[in-house]
């Protein structure tokens, strides 16, 4: 694990969960997830962001503005913690030379210019991890991996190296983000479960977005599941356009399609353009260990 992690220990929480990731300071996309959120009365108390509030879209300082006056738990994504570090670059871990590593000496200097002190100040007390109880289960909310902030675990990843994570961690259940795209696994009694993103589509040729809901099944045990939601990413990819952001990330937002598939193993690749259909799978519970 990286050196100075912080750990926030929020107790024990009950009562239906709305767990997310990945803003990428898509502000009507922040602005649907409130509402859905409100909808279903989940109150701020019972919401998680995975981290990356800022990142590729045109309002990085009304989306965190947003969040914190959500008052919903929050940890560090690798973009805050660049930006609180003043880093010269998001530290997403792109491809050298590659195109999203190209993109981000454009979007992140931007999100520069526009992050007050106050956000950098509340950037600042972010934890880089929220533990929790829920459904007699421990729950670790994590960015991309236990170890490094920005590592990207997809559902290809093996699962040794998820229940190594979760063993180290003494975890039952990571709830994780970066990758972009939502999954869920579990064996022997454990889950590594990543809600996607709400700040852009999941490479699924919709322009649909992500985010996971966590109840406890009338049998006591903890049960999760996929939704996904619209909302007017023709503002969103308008609010880039005029920010002069880089065009691939606008056209994504009203394509559904990634402008490339750098970060992605060979298996997440060959499912570009599918749509993703995880939200038909219903509410899952999570299985006692045999």
């Amino acid at each position: 694990m990286e050196n100075d992690k912080m750990i926030k220990d929020i107790g024990e929480l009950q009562g239906k969960l709305l767990v997310f990731g990945g803003c990428y300071s898509n502000l009507q996309a922040l602005e649907k997830l409130q509402s859905i959120a409100m909808d279903l009365n989940i109150p701020a108390a019972n919401i998680l962001c995975s981290g990356d509030v800022i990142g590729y879209c045109a309002q990085p300082e009304a989306t965190v503005k947003m969040v914190r006056d959500w008052g919903i738990h929050c940890i560090l994504g690798n973009v805050e913690i660049q930006l609180r570090d003043g880093a010269a670059d998001c530290g997403c871990d792109f491809v050298e030379g590659g195109r999203c590593n190209v993109f981000s000496a454009n979007w992140y200097p931007f999100a520069q210019q526009k992050i007050s002190l106050e956000s950098r100040s509340w950037m600042e007390k972010l934890p880089d991890f929220i533990r929790f109880s829920y459904a007699g289960q421990r729950v670790l909310l994590l960015h991309g991996g236990y170890d490094v902030t920005a590592a990207y675990v997809f559902a290809s990843t093996p699962w040794p190296v998820k229940a190594d994570q979760l063993a180290r961690s003494e975890s039952d259940v990571i709830l994780a983000g970066h990758s972009g795209l939502p999954f869920s696994q579990q064996q022997a009694g454990q889950a590594w479960l990543n809600p996607g993103v709400i700040g852009m589509p999941a490479n699924d040729s919709t322009t649909k977005v992500w985010y996971m809901l966590l109840e406890t099944a009338p049998n006591g045990q903890l049960a999760y599941s996929h939704h996904c939601f619209s909302y007017d990413h023709v503002a969103a990819a308008m609010h880039m356009r005029k920010a002069q952001l880089p065009l691939p990330y606008a056209q994504t937002l009203e394509t559904g399609l990634w402008d490339n598939t750098e970060i992605l193993p060979k298996a997440e690749t060959l499912f570009q353009g599918l749509p993703l259909d995880l939200h038909h799978l219903g509410q899952q519970v999570l299985e006692n260990p045999a």
